[in-house]
């Protein structure tokens, strides 16, 4: 599949200055012209925000200061990068169970849907009933890189509760590559095999010495005769979110005997 397809990105970290992410102006730019260079064609950048601070000032103050920077960057990226359509949203952490998402600016440039992530990256209890919550106020949460979080048990079967509950779910580029280690590498191809991702993307932070995974990502699954499921995950699916659309179903990914040996390996340290 060529590197020209006009792919879409829904998670990363570009706004300089206000997370962990690009930290000057300039290295947001330079991590805008790696991800062109690997086809992204249109990036929704979504920096941290606490749920917690949307009963106060500091949320308000915490918008209009990323508002401003991403200004900046879309400004100065237009004319570096014109063939780059920039967008922004939030990845909203939820320490608070049952946020207010009712302001446009917290969610995906402007639709009805959210990119959730819980807490130090620990599934809380009750976290069905917080999304189908979330979804009752007609907000469709996506919930992010489901696979690398710790202590879940089957990632398989908790994904199906919180899809069953409306939720959508992003997987990282980096997690089918072994970016996050092996659980997370294990999980994302589980969710893969099982049909539950709706869609993938970088969750790119900015840093120069670590290497975007999206053409390896495709390399790989291309090899897995799955390359209708690579332009649902990476390009029809995340243009429905950003059309405030439903994604639509994508088939399971059917892996070859020398990946479903790959994931058993994966699992023995883990196991022992």
């Amino acid at each position: 599949m060529s590197a020209a397809t006009a792919w879409v990105d829904i998670h990363s970290h570009l706004v300089p200055g206000v997370d962990d992410g690009a930290r000057t102006l300039e290295d947001a730019l330079e991590s805008v012209g790696r991800m062109a260079g690997v086809g992204i064609r249109t990036i929704l950048t979504t920096p941290h925000f606490d749920a917690s601070l949307l009963s106060g000032p500091e949320g308000e103050a915490r918008i209009v200061e990323v508002e401003s920077a991403f200004e900046r960057l879309v400004e100065a990226a237009a004319d570096r990068y014109p063939e780059v359509r920039l967008l922004r949203g939030f990845e909203i952490m939820l320490d608070e169970p049952a946020p207010d998402l009712s302001d446009p600016r917290v969610r995906l440039a402007g639709t009805s849907s959210v990119l959730v992530e819980w807490p130090s990256m620990e599934v809380p209890p009750g976290t069905p009933e917080v999304l189908a919550r979330l979804r009752s106020r007609g907000w469709r949460p996506v919930v992010a890189h489901p696979e690398r979080y710790r202590t879940v048990g089957d990632i398989v079967e908790l994904a199906r509760t919180w899809r069953a509950e409306g939720a959508v779910l992003q997987v990282n580029h980096g997690s089918l590559t072994g970016g996050y280690g092996p659980r997370a590498e294990r999980g994302a191809w589980s969710l893969l095999e099982a049909g539950l991702v709706d869609c993938l993307a970088s969750d790119h932070h900015s840093r120069p010495h670590l290497a975007l995974q999206l053409d390896e990502v495709v390399e790989r699954l291309d090899a897995l005769d799955a390359s209708e499921q690579v332009k649902m995950l990476v390009r029809t699916n995340p243009l429905r979110i950003l059309d405030d659309m439903d994604p639509l179903p994508v088939r399971p990914v059917r892996m070859d005997r020398g990946w479903r040996e790959r994931l058993r390996r994966l699992i023995r340290p883990e196991a022992s």
